[in-house]
């Protein structure tokens, strides 16, 4: 009979000896490179900002992508698309127009894979964002917003003139491209779909190229035609008007602030034919709400979130949801963006959108707090 100490010790050594197989065949929970995360951003239930409409309202947060914003998906497709192809190599020059967040993933992108990145960026974009495309080690040009869009000026221009002078480049041409439309087509809507369990009854998007809000709606009106798609434009856009008249109107075209919405032209990548109704937003209110999204759900959101939460807030005003709808707002970036613009009181009280006398109080409660 074998002493009981003895098979103990016998079980022990055993269990040891598993313990040592499952360490060493247990493996590293790691991503390949920071592009594997792109995708499946988080759905959150809004609790005070919608609390006084109908229906329950939830926020896809798109800044929790990589490169803190929704473009990083376009990037990403299109890059390897053109991969695919053999259109580009490492060493090759991606070019691009951009108000300042795809040409931010595009840099992202263009540092794992090996690529040069040259972008031609609005006047418009907060210096933030130029600050941030060069940190990643793009080549940036600066070109005046407010001319129209076939100037030799405009940041159209600019980037096709470039990728004309660059060889062995691409140019993304994000407005323009059924790849930007696609590859919401193929991960945001498809996430919204089954983050809600299908009974998503509303989406609010904001339209600038017009690829987030027609791919992801074009996958939900086929899940349930049934969906109702909410755009958002800007006042001085032409995209409102547009989708109701099938006309481009110049007389609709005037500066504003708000960075990646509308447009002063018509982006082949805006599919309007699944586009239910747009409302416009002034560039004041946009930023009225994206601050107050901040200090009310703890969400740092960008200027266009801000956007998006007051479209929510005047479609709610025209009845056009119940206590029965399930709203999804995409909020396409992330507040750290607009520190120089809507996130400062400066800024905000030179546009006119906070009174001299706010910012002088916010001024006394902090050197009150700091003493």
């Amino acid at each position: 009979m074998i002493p009981h100490f003895v098979e103990f010790n016998y079980l022990c050594d055993k269990f040891l000896n598993l313990f040592s197989l499952f360490k060493k065949n247990k493996s590293v929970q790691a991503s390949e490179s920071i592009l594997d995360l792109v995708g499946n951003t988080p759905l959150v239930k809004l609790q005070k900002v919608t609390a006084n409409y109908s229906g329950t309202f939830y926020a896809k947060l798109e800044w929790f992508n990589p490169g803190q914003s929704s473009k990083d998906r376009i990037a990403l497709s299109i890059i390897e698309n053109a991969e695919a192809k053999g259109l580009i190599k490492p060493g090759s020059t991606i070019v691009e127009t951009t108000s300042g967040n795809t040409g931010f993933s595009l840099a992202m992108a263009s540092m794992v894979k090996g690529y040069k990145c040259i972008l031609a960026v609005s006047s418009k974009s907060s210096q933030d964002k130029i600050d941030g495309l060069k940190a990643m080690g793009a080549e940036v040009h600066i070109c005046p917003a407010h001319v129209a869009a076939d100037d030799p000026r405009s940041y159209y221009e600019v980037a096709k003139r470039i990728h004309a002078e660059t060889p062995n480049s691409i140019y993304i041409n994000q407005y323009f491209n059924e790849l930007n439309t696609e590859a919401h087509y193929k991960t945001t809507g498809p996430e919204i779909w089954k983050q809600t369990a299908g009974k998503i009854t509303h989406l609010v998007a904001c339209s600038g190229t017009g690829g987030t809000i027609s791919g992801t709606a074009r996958y939900l009106k086929e899940q349930n035609p049934s969906i109702q798609i909410l755009g958002v434009d800007a006042y001085g856009s032409v995209i409102k008007k547009y989708h109701e008249t099938g006309k481009f109107d110049e007389n609709e075209i005037h500066p504003y602030r708000i960075e990646g919405l509308g447009k002063n032209l018509i982006p082949s990548a805006t599919d309007f034919s699944v586009i239910d109704t747009f409302v416009k937003v002034t560039d004041k209110d946009a930023a009225l709400a994206a601050r107050n999204l901040a200090q009310t759900e703890g969400i740092f959101a960008g200027y266009t979130s801000g956007a998006a939460l007051r479209a929510t807030e005047l479609y709610n005003d025209q009845n056009i949801f119940d206590e029965n709808s399930v709203v999804v707002i995409i909020l396409p970036d992330h507040g750290s963006r607009y520190l120089s613009k809507i996130y400062s009181e400066k800024w905000m009280t030179e546009q006119g959108f906070i009174e001299a006398e706010d910012l002088v109080e916010t001024l006394e409660k902090s050197a009150i707090t700091n003493s």
